[in-house]
Parts: C-alpha cells; structure tokens; sequence
C-alpha cells in the first residue's frame, strides 16, 4: 500500500466514522412504547404518572408498603438567582424547571435563557428527591407540600437563598425539604429535616432521581453526542447508562460513593450524595418514553422521639465546565465524554483553555493551538512531504511503466518496486507520519465536539458561534478548496480508479463540514492551510532537485 492510498484509507475511514456516530446518535434508545389506551389523560403540565416510589432497603422477611397515587399538579415555586430561573412545585417538592442565565438558547437570542429543566413538551427533564422507609407515610415525590411564599428571589448582597417547604404527617411529624440555592454556583443544596414527634424512634431513607425522557434525534449529519444516563463509582468508574440499558435491565448497583447523571450536549443534571455511606444506584423505565436514574440510601438514619435531625443531598445542574465540575465529586469531569482518547484529549483541553487565557478569543485560540500542533509534528511531516516530494518526481517514470506493462499488474508492480530500489525511495515513507498523527487530530476533534466553552464562542466578523456552521457556508468551502489545492501538491495516482475518488474527496469533505461546528472547520481549515505552506516549502526548498 503507498502513501496514496493509506491517504485514501483514512479519509474514507473519516467518512464511515461520522456516518457510524451518526447512526449511534440515531439509536441510543429503543423508541418509545406507545401509551396504553387505558392510561387517563393528564393536564398540560402534569407529568405523566411518575414510577413506583423505590421501596427502602428490606429487612429479613419484611415487606414496606409503595404508594400508587399518581401525582398532581401542585402550586408553582418561583425561584430565582443570579445563575437560575427556577420552578419548584409544592406537588413533590420537584425542580420541574429551570433556566440556565448565563446561557442564551442563541446568539440572535440573547435575551432568553436556555431551559435544561422542563415538565412539558417533549423533552421532559425533571429532579425528584424525597424518604422512604417502613411504616407510616414518608414525603416522597408525591406528597404535597406547603410554602409559604409562592416567589423567592436571591437578594442584592446575599450569598445564598433558602426555599423550604413543610409537610406535617398524620403522626405530627414536621418535615421540611430544603432547596439551598448559593451565589455564582450551579450546585444546589438538598435537605428533609425530620422533627420527629412521633412516640417511637424514626427510621428513614433519602433518595434522589432525575427523570428524563427520550427523544429521538435523527440525520445523518447529526452530531455525534450522547444524551442518556451514566453513574461513577469507586470501582468501576465513569460508565454510561444509555436509555437502551435501561430498557434492558434495570440498574441495581450497590455502592459507596460516587454520584448518577443525565447527560446531554454541553450540560448535565447530577445527584451527588453527601456522604460516603452505602447507596443503591438503580433505574426504571415508565410509559411513553421516560427513564428515571437515581440512587438511595442503604444505611437508615434514625432519629429519637422528640428529636431532630437532617438527611442531605447534592444536586449540580447547569454547563459541563471542567473547572466547576472537578471541584464536585471525582470522576464529574468525565462527564465531558472524549471517549477513548481522553488522555489526548484532556491535555490538548487544557492547553486550548491556556491559550484562551492568555488571547480572550477562542477562535483564535484553536488557529494558536493548531499552529503549535504543526509545529510539534513538523519532524515527522518533514519525513512525509520529502518522501511525497521524491515520489513525485518519478510521476514520469512511473506513467511510462504503465504504460509498458498495460494491465499486467503483478509486473507492473515488480517493475515498480525495483525502480523505488535503484531510486533509493520508500514508497511507504509518508505513510507513518500520518499514522501517528491521527490519533491527535481525533483527539482535537473530540476536544472541540464537547467542550461547552465553544458554545456561542465568537471568532470574527460573522462567525459568532463555533459550536454551530457556517451561517454562510465560507469555512467548509474555503476547506475544501485547500484540500483540493493539497491534492494537486500530492504526486497524483497512477490508477485512474483512484485518480477520480481523490478527486471527489474535496467535495465529498466540503458537503460532510456544512453541517459541522465551525469551530472544528475552523481547525481544519488552519491545518490544511499550514499543510500547504509546510508542504509546498519541503518540496521547493528541501528535498530540492534529486541528484
């Protein structure tokens, strides 16, 4: 195999990899069972019944009794912060919605926040927390609760917004499920203090789960991003629960540590428990399309008649930011999946983000890095041009044996070999270079797909956003000119076959990168650019005349 066609490989291989990503973002999840005829209809902001509530960790030979009431529609908390627009329903205590401030649904809509947390339409993303346990009732996600006011606003000045809500048990027992919301952070404090008024010891377990539902993206030119559960532990670490494992089986995992998430492009909802006792990680699977993730304590607290105590919880909802998410839990930054070439990735991460730091732009920032890329890998691209420039050369000799040996390909193939001998060329000599670059490209690939920090990150003139094309189409086809131009530097095919297939690249490229971010075009378009040059000066300068 020459150099020309491993070239030819990879690019095909490129091609199948976006087709392929594409088809996995197509069926991350089976699609959603229809609703049964028998189900009653439900009002506009009424979730469809939610699941069972986890039972609590059984004794030996006991039995706890799971509620089965559906839930209602409850009055609407609103909740706002520096950071969140928030509703909070008294039915369950659940966050059902919530707008991310500082993130704008588009650059031409500034103005309005985008929603990660929403109770209607289609995309259904809610947090759901409350106790179980043995006996009497407990206020889970389905118990109504009281607030006394019906809007909380995080006053000029004030670090921190607290919004309680009460619920009072047939036994007098005061429970009151804290929402602590705290300036300049995305992490939200969750806690049920029990003021236990019973006559006889209370015994309790906190849960906490996200409910999502599953949508179904299509298109070919998709982008290849996951949008599902995943939990980390101790052992196992960072594993993605996908919607379609859950339809297979359910979660039960017990461990110590470690949190459970919904993923999607660019954010993520996390529980994350407040100690290290020992949890149960566990999911479900609900009627028209919904999945629940989340985990339970195994340890009960308790607490004495006529005493009081709190169970707590962690709940980080907002941009998949490394620097936020490092400082929550370990294993939190992984949720910026880079798949398996996380340990480029990472470090070509967090050299962009050095680079930005120091230039404010990250348009230019991802020029700077490529740049320096090229400059890393100029030893080996040297090696790769001079052998394309030499081979380049013999294109002459080469055609005239072709057309000695006509469709005699074995002699064909002899007769060449022995010219690269007496020419003193290793027709594979490009091929390596290539090789080991690769792997770095993918990783800049993936560095550039997930990073949330190129979301509505402007460039220049009218790229105001690499996280989404061209609005003009000019990068991918300014790409594909310099892929064309790159071609002609290359020593052409001796096949026609290939000939023509390297010819229909550069437009086979330029109709994949209409629909890529333009911040990843943007690096493509650099690289070819610095190829050229690179190129262009080995061939001229370098390898010079062969004597």
């Amino acid at each position: 195999m020459d150099s020309q066609r491993l070239i030819l490989f990879f690019a095909l291989a490129f091609i199948l990899m976006l087709i392929s990503q594409a088809w996995e973002a197509d069926h991350q999840a089976k699609s959603p069972p229809p609703p049964t005829a028998s189900a009653p209809a439900q009002a506009q902001r009424e979730v469809p019944p939610a699941p069972d509530v986890p039972q609590p960790p059984q004794p030996q030979d006991a039995s706890a009794a799971v509620p089965t009431e559906k839930p209602g529609s409850g009055r609407q908390i609103e909740v706002e912060t520096d950071l969140f627009r928030a509703l909070i329903d008294t039915e369950g205590g659940d966050l059902r919605s919530l707008h991310l401030l500082a993130y704008p649904v588009s650059v031409d809509k500034p103005q309005t926040p985008l929603q990660l947390l929403s109770d209607t339409g289609n995309e259904v993303f809610i947090a759901q927390s409350g106790l179980i346990g043995h006996g009497g009732p407990y206020p889970t996600h389905k118990t109504h609760f009281d607030s006394e006011r019906a809007q909380y606003r995080l006053a000029d000045g004030r670090s921190e917004l607290r919004v309680p809500l009460t619920w009072h048990a047939p036994d007098g027992t005061r429970y009151t499920k804290t929402y602590v919301f705290q300036r300049g952070r995305y992490l939200v404090d969750v806690s049920f203090t029990v003021a236990n008024a019973a006559p006889k010891q209370w015994s309790g377990f906190l849960y906490a789960q996200l409910q999502r539902s599953y949508v179904e993206r299509g298109g070919l030119f998709a982008l290849p991003t996951y949008t599902g559960g995943a939990i980390y532990t101790p052992e196992n670490k960072y594993e993605k629960i996908s919607f379609s494992d859950m339809d297979d089986k359910d979660l039960q995992r017990d461990v110590t540590g470690g949190w459970v998430a919904v993923l999607q492009h660019y954010f993520v909802g996390a529980w994350l428990p407040a100690g290290q006792e020992p949890e149960r990680f566990y999911s479900d699977v609900l009627d028209g399309g919904r999945y629940v993730i989340g985990y339970k304590n195994l340890s009960a607290t308790q607490i004495g008649p006529g005493e009081t105590g709190e169970l707590h919880s962690r709940l980080y909802i907002g941009p998949k930011e490394q620097k936020l998410l490092k400082q929550l839990s370990d294993g939190m930054d992984l949720t910026v999946d880079y798949g398996w070439l996380t340990f480029l990735s990472a470090p070509l991460f967090w050299l962009l983000e050095w680079i930005h730091g120091w230039i404010g732009n990250w348009g230019w920032a991802i020029v700077l890095l490529t740049v320096l890329i090229k400059i890393a890998f100029y030893p080996l691209s040297a090696a790769s041009y001079k052998s394309m420039a030499h081979m380049k050369k013999l294109q002459p000799k080469l055609q005239q044996l072709k057309e000695r040996y006509g469709d005699d390909r074995q002699k064909l193939n002899q007769a060449m070999m022995e010219m690269y001998k007496t020419e003193k060329i290793n027709p594979l000599g490009g091929c390596l270079p290539i090789l080991i670059q690769i792997p770095v490209f993918i990783a800049l690939y993936w560095v550039l797909l997930e990073s949330v920090e190129m979301r509505q990150a402007p460039f220049i003139l009218w790229l105001r956003d690499l996280s989404i094309p061209d609005p003009y189409f000019v990068l991918p086809i300014v790409m594909g000119a310099t892929m064309f131009l790159q071609q002609r530097l290359n020593p052409a095919p001796v096949d026609p076959i290939q000939q023509k297939v390297f010819m229909a690249l550069p437009i086979m490229f330029t109709v994949f990168f209409l629909f890529f971010p333009s911040g990843l075009v943007l690096y493509w378009v650099v690289n070819n650019v610095l190829s050229i040059a690179q190129q262009w000066r080995i061939t001229q300068v370098i390898a010079g005349p062969r004597k």
